[in-house]
């Protein structure tokens, strides 16, 4: 008689649930790997990281110029060959400086301080994208990295605000009690600078081609920001203007910094010419642009460095 073999049924293997896993993986003290932290806890990361950030600006400040000949002179002397140009065109040319007393301080004035908030956006575009080894090599809170670049350029402005005070001596204009109103103007101009520029991080991380856009962006922004002219001298000779251009033009961020920075410095550049609350303003500007930035950066921050 032949026998019949019997095999036994095929083991199904259930895979555990999700549950079971989440209670595996608490229990032995375990979490999802590059999972974003909550929000107060991404804050005392960064601060625990804050001697990394001051390190990280000061070395990429140092290695900036360190290929040239004049080495860091250079920090001084680009937004100086920047207003000597602008001076030319503008003051000259198109005879900007009419009715501006003072028109050297307070261009070059607002070369610099422009040149602040054009340097760390950009810096800032790049930070994810252009950093993208550090971003997969280390676990810190990214973050870290646009606000070391603004830091950078902070650093890069005090400076330049030496030659500035120099210039400011040289064209006769006195030092003043008011000039200590710079500390918290830069406060918050840099705490501004900062909320961009995480703003613009987590968009360059993700369309690394607004690099290449930003600055005709920045470009436009710096003509309507009375950098090189009077905002307050354009507003009273045109009196034409749509109702909201004036407004406008002084609520713009770039030029509540600027003017901030004049009124501080300048003897001559008076609270007439500074839009209404301005230091209100500029406190709404720092506010909004360096939390809401802060924020929006944040919820991005288990994206950055993939695919």
């Amino acid at each position: 008689m032949s026998q019949v073999l019997h095999t036994p049924p095929p083991t199904t293997v259930t895979a555990p649930a999700d549950d079971d896993l989440a209670a595996l993986a608490a229990r032995h003290g375990l979490t999802v790997s590059g999972a974003r932290p909550t929000l107060s806890d991404y804050l005392r990361q960064l601060w625990a990281r804050r001697h990394f950030i001051s390190a990280f600006s000061t070395a990429k400040l140092t290695a900036q110029y360190s290929q040239a000949k004049l080495g860091q002179v250079w920090q001084v002397m680009n937004p100086l060959l920047n207003a000597a140009v602008y001076f030319f065109i503008f003051g000259m040319l198109l005879g900007t400086k009419k009715g501006v007393p003072d028109y050297i301080p307070f261009l070059v004035t607002g070369v610099f301080i422009w040149t602040f908030t054009q340097s760390s956006i950009m810096a800032g575009t790049r930070a994810i994208s252009g950093n993208l080894g550090l971003v997969r090599a280390l676990h810190f809170p990214r973050a870290a990295l646009p606000i070391s670049f603004c830091l950078q350029q902070l650093q890069q402005l005090l400076f330049s605000m030496a030659a500035l005070v120099v210039i400011l001596l040289c064209f006769g204009v006195p030092i003043a009690a008011s000039w200590l109103l710079a500390v918290p103007a830069l406060v918050l101009q840099f705490t501004f600078n900062a909320g961009v520029s995480m703003i613009m991080a987590r968009l360059g991380a993700k369309t690394p081609d607004i690099a290449q856009l930003m600055p005709f962006v920045l470009r436009t922004w710096m003509y309507v920001s009375g950098v090189m002219w009077s905002i307050d001298n354009l507003l009273g000779k045109h009196n034409d203007l749509p109702s909201w251009v004036g407004p406008a033009l002084q609520a713009n961020p770039a030029a509540v910094y600027i003017d901030l920075m004049r009124f501080a410095l300048i003897d001559s550049f008076h609270a007439g010419q500074l839009p209404p609350h301005v230091w209100l303003i500029a406190t709404g500007w720092a506010l909004l642009a360096g939390v809401g930035g802060f924020i929006y950066f944040w919820k991005a921050e288990e994206t950055y460095g993939r695919g």
